[in-house]
């Protein structure tokens, strides 16, 4: 595969904008630009259309998408065996995938079919032998990453290597031995995971829970054991405290002790109520005292408040006459200021109105030339709507709900699940004939026949002739459960909900929508394409177009005329503006003044008005005063009267929290008494009940049976723990036989990588790590290094010759892939970076390199086909 051409529309950077790459060749192909010129973005968008589906969303798709949104779109002209295709991809919005034969302009494949397409081209997705060629910016293949990206590439490295070197003499190395690996670990698997974990659902899984089921069962009857034990003791200790409690002398003494307790509390009781009495009517003769101080005081604030009123309206009247002549002056100042102000501004509008219109018309023309090409794009877009709303009301038919399907499998399990279970709880009998009397029994009328299991539910008879009947009775409730009941009942309305009647019928509907949905998303982006802001939109601006006035295209005028006598009325206006602006603070502060003034008039004689209401008639103010001054003091002395009753009263009192706490520990205490000899009763009726139950079913019994059954449970568990310590051995064995073959089974890249590494050392030797298949150290000058303590330099130069490397291989098993580098030299020195250079250029003989990069002039000595970026619109 060789890529001929990359376009790519509203990604990224390129928000509502496209651009593309065309003329990439054979050999070595480069685009050189500054930072942030879209050559990592180009990048992403081409590994996301070979690496990423239409239509998911994961990290790397929404990386594509601008800040603003949108629905990115990716397209590159390709090369194959087959033929020369375009492929398209859109996310987002009117998702999609096509291929297009570009000899032809036939519609290859799209949406999954389109997919399937491409997985073919790359084989094995990112992780797969094609994504070891797609170098990112920064990325050596050296640094630490997850565990399943490395395992990943690992075995991408290894199936490639197996691919090209074939069948060896020996099973140490190659395909045959890592079949026979993948059969040991695959047998393996089966009982435990990777990481030597009990497999879910494998036999040695269900062997541990089967154990680990007998030992809670075995513990759950321990506990049982020991609870009987522990009741029949707690029962004992329960009936000698009741005994105890139930004593008839003590009982008397308590209830005697109570008694007085109970008479010298009523006492204290009767007399704290007289004080209480007391207490109260003196509160009210202090209440009454201070509210009559309270009144005299307030009646002579009062007087005092009336005459200093009265001085002050006078004052405040003489202030408002002289407020109202101020405003009348600067009224008549305002008034012509303002009829002047007014005519500037009525010339000043006329002039800008005809501005206006001469604009008006200018802009009615240019509208009236786009007219005709909106007309066009709307007919087509009207179109492909009537045919997506088609679409769309047929998906509407269609659609089942999200995880319907999912949800009715689940059903249909639970009740075969539920009706086995019913059927294994069910007792059953069976019988083994001797020769003479074979044939004799019968179960409820139906011959038994010999060794044949029958089940039955509540009873069953059997007939033996010559014998009886006997009835068998399993003694144990018909199944209350309603499970299978409510689960068919709920399957009935999932499908009555969905109007279909069984699973089958609601998966071919499933598979219809998906159909009908792909065609949808098509029409969708077809329509977007002609109507990127919508048909109601692009309706919106052909009628604005439509409705321009025919006279305001004929409108004439000398602009530049129109401006002058528009700038010289707003000159007249800004003038008369100014005089308005100096006499116009003067109406604000005196209508201020003068608002103050009647707000200081009307104040006064509100507060006036108020004070004389509450004083009343002024000839009976004298009178008014005297009153309350005499009735205060006869309060004064009833409230010496009330307070030497309650002294008196408060003396004689006796401690009433004392005597009832008293009183409330005796009753406390016969309370207690009964409570727990009702709890006592309780507690052995209890047990009698618990112990009772314990005895029928034959605990003990129970537990070592269990107890045995756990034996050989733990016995099978260990054959398990024996059988994969067995098989892990194996797999370490074959492990270590294919690692002693490594320099066989490496061969193939040490080959292909020897030439490169002789264009930047004269004697330099590499070993590759079995493993991971990776570089692991290199030998210089009699010197062996660790290649993670190599500079960054030379990592990242043993990266960029590995890849190349595996490219040869690639195309030596007839599957040439493009390597493609962006930034991948960027810590490598002048002399260093021409050597490796010239290491591209000799795998470019009939391999395909594309270099993205920032560093112009270090890269101007590269060569090769330059590329250029230019603007594209799909």
């Amino acid at each position: 595969m060789k890529i001929s051409a990359l376009r790519l529309y509203n990604v990224k950077r390129f928000a509502n904008r496209g651009v593309a790459i065309e003329g990439i060749g054979d050999g070595v192909n480069v685009l050189c630009a500054a930072n942030e010129f879209g050559k990592s973005t180009s990048f992403d968008a081409l590994h996301a259309l070979f690496f990423q589906p239409y239509s998911g969303r994961p990290s790397d798709v929404q990386r594509l998408r601008p800040y603003s949104g949108g629905n990115p779109l990716v397209e590159a002209d390709i090369t194959t065996a087959e033929g020369h295709f375009r492929l398209t991809k859109q996310y987002y919005g009117g998702c999609s995938a096509r291929i297009i034969d570009l000899t032809t302009g036939r519609l290859v494949a799209q949406a999954d079919e389109a997919e399937n397409f491409i997985n073919s081209l790359i084989k094995g997705g990112p992780a797969g032998p094609t994504g070891l060629l797609w170098v990112r910016q920064g990325v050596t293949g050296f640094e630490k990453r997850s565990r399943s990206e490395e395992e990943n590439e690992k075995q991408a490295r290894a199936g490639l290597l197996e691919a090209v070197q074939g069948e060896v003499e020996t099973i140490t190395g190659g395909r045959r031995m890592a079949e026979i690996i993948q059969a040991a670990g695959a047998a393996l698997s089966e009982l435990v995971t990777p990481t030597g974990k009990p497999k879910t659902g494998g036999r040695y899984d269900a062997a541990i829970k089967e154990r680990d089921g007998l030992a809670a069962q075995e513990q759950k009857l321990s506990d049982e054991v020991a609870a009987l034990r522990e009741a029949l003791d707690s029962r004992a200790s329960s009936i000698r405290r009741l005994a105890e409690l139930d004593n008839a002398e003590e009982r008397k003494a308590r209830k005697t002790a109570t008694e007085a307790a109970q008479a010298k509390f009523d006492a204290a009781k009767a007399q704290r109520e007289k004080l209480k009495t007391a207490e109260a009517e003196l509160a009210l003769v202090h209440d009454r005292s201070n509210t009559a101080a309270q009144e005299l005081k307030a009646f002579r604030d009062a007087l005092q408040r009336a005459n200093e009123l009265r001085d002050a309206l006078r004052g405040a009247e003489r202030s408002r006459d002289d407020a109202v002549s101020k405003r009348r002056t600067v009224a008549e100042a305002i008034e012509k200021a303002i009829l002047d102000v007014a005519t500037a501004e009525a010339a000043e509008q006329e002039a800008r109105d005809l501005l206006s219109r001469l604009d008006a018309a200018l802009k009615a023309r240019e509208v009236a030339s786009r007219l005709s090409e909106r007309q066009a794009r709307l007919e087509q877009a009207e179109s492909i709507r009537q045919t997506l709303e088609a679409s769309k009301a047929q998906l509407a038919l269609l659609i089942i709900p999200p995880g319907a399907v999912d949800e009715l499998q689940d059903i249909e399990t639970e009740i075969a699940t539920i009706r086995a279970r019913e059927e294994a709880a069910r007792p059953s009998v069976a019988i083994a004939y001797e020769s003479a009397s074979a044939g004799r029994v019968t179960m409820d009328g139906i011959p038994l026949v010999a060794g044949q299991e029958r089940s039955y539910d509540v009873h069953a008879q059997l007939s033996v002739s010559g014998v009886g009947t006997i009835t068998l009775r399993s003694n144990r409730p018909l199944p209350s459960d309603k499970r299978l009941d409510q689960a068919e009942a709920k399957r009935q309305t999932l499908l009555a909900s969905m109007g279909i009647t069984n699973l089958a019928a609601a998966r071919r509907r499933q598979v219809r929508a998906q159909q009908v949905a792909s065609d949808v998303r098509g029409l969708e982006g077809r329509l977007a394409v002609l109507a990127p802001e919508g048909l109601s939109q692009l309706q919106k601006d052909v009628a604005t177009c439509g409705s321009v006035n025919a006279e305001a295209l004929e409108l004439k005028g000398d602009l530049a005329q129109v401006r002058a006598t528009l700038e010289a009325a707003e000159q007249r206006r800004r003038e008369t503006r100014l005089v308005w602006d100096k006499v116009h603070p003067l109406q604000t502060s005196a209508g201020d003044a003068l608002v103050a003034a009647e707000t200081t008039l009307a104040s006064l004689r509100g507060q006036l008005a108020q004070v004389e209401a509450s004083l009343g008639p002024e000839d009976e103010w004298g009178a008014h005063e005297h009153a309350l001054s005499t009735s205060f003091a006869n309060l004064k002395s009833k409230l010496a009267d009330a307070s030497a009753l309650t002294d008196k009263l408060r003396a004689a009192a006796t401690d009433l929290e004392s005597l009832e706490a008293v009183l409330n520990r005796l009753s406390s205490v016969e309370e207690a008494i009964e409570r727990e000899a009702g709890s006592l009763r309780e507690t052995i009726a209890g047990l009698n009940v618990s112990i009772g139950l314990r005895s029928d079913d034959a605990v003990e019994e129970k537990w070592r049976e269990t107890a045995e059954a756990l034996s050989a449970a733990n016995a099978r568990v260990g054959a398990f723990e024996k059988e994969v310590a067995i098989q892990q051995r194996l797999v370490a064995a074959l492990e270590a036989a294919r690692s002693q073959a490594r320099e066989l089974y490496l061969r193939p890249v040490v080959g292909e990588l020897k030439p490169l590494l002789g264009l930047l050392f004269d004697d330099v030797a590499i070993t590759f790590d079995d493993k991971t298949v990776l570089p692991q150290t290199i030998r210089r000058n009699g010197q062996e290094e660790d290649v993670d303590r190599l500079s960054s330099g030379m990592r990242e130069q043993l990266s960029v010759l590995t890849r190349l490397a595996f490219a040869r291989l690639l195309a030596r098993d007839n599957r040439p892939t493009p390597v493609i580098l962006d930034d991948a030299l960027v810590y490598s020195d002048d002399d260093r970076i021409e050597k490796m250079f010239d290491a591209l250029h000799r795998q470019s003989k009939d391999q395909q390199i594309i270099v993205f990069s920032c560093r112009q002039r270090a890269f101007q000595k590269l060569g090769g086909n330059i590329l250029q970026m230019t603007d594209w619109q799909p």
